[in-house]
């Protein structure tokens, strides 16, 4: 899959099949509409080609006006989001920065110097939402319209349900923001995942006899925080059981940065204590055991830690006995 910022780039491909949106999560619903657009693009003999932004448009919107609170939490970080764009089959992803200039862009400019002129679409496939242009101000019927005038065709994707609910990026949320894995799971077609390099931290884990990775979220409203039972990829030729906690760290850091520190209880001996660093690791949440708390002091952070990593030993040990159960 080829990424471009923009659509000035020799590389990108003369014509294309498209979609455009956030596609934050890559959910089901998501995942549906692509696998229409690749057949699609097929049928026509171009590339399957994603529109998507950053930062999100309401993250603008929001800093615009001032309201932090109308800005979406985020479900994934870009790595992760054009991660599940590849595994989807996707040729291209152009990322727009939605900025002053492009917010400001009426229905029609945005038709013409971004669907044709930027990206040549001869097939734009949105959702039964979708609007576009200053103040929202292009529907479907619009587009479709102009798609019969310039010669592209135009088709929306209804709704996908999971189980008679509506799938769609704020369901996720709501979800996550409930910590029910299990659902957002669900939603999403597997465990909620996510991905970065294993950085450097300050080693205070160490001191609390419970050895972490740390990994960047890299968007500073993540859609869950709290502990939460996990399993990392990335270490070993098998996934590597654990506890994470993904948050700010109230006790021990004030900076506000969102990071995500994960404790595996088997360390592979190949690794030494620093070859972890530098690796791209992907931690899935499988569970959320607790919310993050501010402790008054190290030794009843490291009593919640050491209770943390009983209570996911618990977990993985009721799992085994279930698939056991479910074999007999």
């Amino acid at each position: 899959m080829q990424v471009f910022r923009g659509f000035h780039h020799a590389a990108l491909a003369p014509a294309c099949a498209l979609t455009i949106g956030n596609f934050d999560g890559v959910h089901r619903g998501h995942q549906a509409m692509l696998a229409l657009l690749r057949n699609e693009a097929q049928h026509r003999g171009v590339p399957s080609t994603v529109l998507t932004f950053e930062p999100h448009p309401r993250d603008y919107f929001a800093q615009l006006t001032g309201k932090p609170e109308i800005a979406p939490s985020r479900i994934a970080t870009l790595r992760d989001k054009l991660s599940e764009l590849e595994r989807c089959g996707v040729d291209q992803v152009v990322i727009l920065r939605f900025d002053r200039h492009f917010a400001s862009q009426s229905p029609d400019d945005f038709i013409h110097k971004v669907l044709v002129q930027g990206l040549n679409a001869r097939y734009v496939l949105v959702g039964d939402d979708f609007r576009f242009g200053a103040k929202r101000a292009g529907d479907y019927n619009l587009l479709d319209a102009a798609g019969n005038d310039l010669g592209f065709d135009v088709a929306r994707m209804m709704s996908y349900e999971v189980h008679g609910t509506r799938v769609s990026s704020s369901v996720v949320r709501d979800a996550m923001a409930a910590g029910d894995m299990a659902r957002v799971e669900q939603m999403l077609g597997r465990p909620y995942t996510v991905s970065g390099h294993v950085i450097h931290g300050a080693k205070l884990g160490r001191s609390l006899d419970c050895r972490t990775l740390n990994v960047r979220f890299g968007h500073e409203k993540p859609a869950t925080t709290g502990i939460f039972v996990v399993r990392t990829h990335g270490l070993a030729d098998h996934p590597l059981e654990g506890v994470a906690s993904l948050g700010v760290r109230p006790t021990v850091e004030d900076a506000g940065r969102v990071l995500l520190e994960v404790h595996c209880f088997e360390w592979p001996a190949n690794l030494g204590t620093e070859g972890g660093y530098g690796k791209i690791v992907r931690v899935e949440l499988l569970h959320k055991l607790r919310d993050e708390a501010r402790y008054d002091g190290l030794d009843a952070l490291q009593a919640a830690i050491h209770k943390d990593i009983a209570d996911a030993k618990s977990f993985f040990q009721a799992q085994r006995r279930q698939t056991t159960r479910d074999r007999i």
